[in-house]
């Protein structure tokens, strides 16, 4: 008898199983690309961050989709703050190996929430150009929160700050 083995293709394999790994080298080089890329194709710093807020929108539509399959059995999360939780947690964890260090609501205003984490993958290999000195490549990540929250239906209006004061160490990346 002779064995005969069945090739399978991508499309063959479960869209739930899957390395929950990237090699940071490979971050590394994709996103200081995607970097280039839109410098390439802007001329302010702002206009810059906005569309690298673009590609994370893009990023967090298709993160949506497809953790809501692995992880939710297709439920999508209708409430803000449950939703809120999703992205610190097993979003962040998807994206970025480890989940967002906190999530605050605001004392002051009922439908602010701030995401805030302290080192951000996204800056750690970017090197800043003199002439783009206040240049924050998170905005990509405030993008793939932004995506996120508009496919799930939520109103919202999004603000990426990067704060050093008092009561936060200098550098933190906070989303509200």
């Amino acid at each position: 008898m002779s064995s005969l083995k069945l090739k399978t293709t991508i499309l063959d394999r479960s869209i739930s199983k899957g390395k929950n790994e990237v090699s940071l080298n490979g971050f590394a080089l994709l996103f200081s690309e995607i970097v280039q890329y839109c410098q390439n194709r802007v001329s302010t710093v702002p206009e810059l961050q906005a569309k690298l807020s673009e590609f994370g929108q893009q990023v967090g539509i298709r993160m949506l989709d497809l953790l809501i399959v692995r992880e939710k059995n297709g439920k999508r999360e209708i409430k803000l703050l449950q939703i809120l939780i999703f992205i610190k947690s097993t979003v962040w964890k998807s994206l970025f190996g480890k989940e967002a260090d906190k999530l605050e609501h605001a004392n002051d205003d009922d439908h602010t929430y701030y995401l805030i984490e302290k080192e951000s993958l996204v800056n750690k290999f970017i090197s800043v150009p003199k002439d783009k000195g206040n240049l924050n490549c998170a905005a990509f990540s405030a993008g793939i929160i932004e995506g996120i929250l508009n496919t799930s239906n939520f109103v919202m209006y999004m603000n990426h700050t990067c704060k050093s004061d008092s009561t936060l160490a200098q550098g933190n990346n906070i989303y509200d």
